[in-house]
């Protein structure tokens, strides 16, 4: 099986890159995360998994082992393909999907296209064992629900503070006090962005 690529970037587009290694040329399927984080350098190696189906051998590229190792386990799900798996992958980051998946955060992976209700229960109640084990996520860390850390959320973004950011700030507060208050958190929050 191919495992990883290095060559020269020939072609770059948001859902698929050309490769050329050694006279040869991969295309390989890309989600946006992995699209977003490739320079404009000639020399790239990309991460890979080979998809066998009776009409297409299909390359997926992946920017870091982790992207990878999250796409393989969403593909082992029943009902999600890799282009599910993919369009995941481009909606959200794999770190965001671990979190997702290990918080039991339904609506989270159900706002993805094409997932629905089923399916993103169907993921949580298979990967969640096999996530907190491949990634050595701490259970104690993983915020079950958190309607003070939504509520802090929130505030945070009417504030003007990028999601993602405010998001890291409020999960690294609530490991060290996962009772804190709607107003801690927020206060700590700011302190920290």
């Amino acid at each position: 099986m191919i495992t990883q690529i290095r060559g020269k970037l020939v072609e770059k587009n948001p859902t698929y890159v050309v490769i050329d290694c050694n006279g040869v040329g991969y295309l390989l399927h890309i989600s946006l995360n992995t699209f977003s984080s490739l320079d404009n350098e000639e020399s790239i190696l990309l991460y890979t998994h080979l998809s066998i189906r009776e009409d297409a051998h299909t390359l997926y590229g992946f920017i870091s082992k982790t992207e990878r190792e999250v796409f393989r386990l969403l593909v082992s799900v029943s009902g999600v393909g890799p282009s599910t798996a993919r369009t995941m992958l481009s909606s959200m980051t794999s770190e965001d999907i671990q979190q997702a998946i290990a918080s039991e955060d339904v609506k989270l992976i159900q706002s993805v296209k094409g997932i629905g209700a089923k399916t993103a229960q169907r993921v949580i109640v298979d990967l969640k064992d096999k996530i907190l084990k491949t990634f050595d996520l701490d259970e104690v860390s993983v915020v079950e629900n958190n309607t003070n850390k939504e509520q802090a959320l929130s505030a945070l973004e009417v504030l003007g503070f990028v999601r993602k950011q405010a998001d890291k700030a409020i999960n690294n507060i609530i490991k060290e006090t996962p009772e804190a208050s709607v107003e801690e958190l927020i206060k700590r929050a700011l302190k920290n962005l």
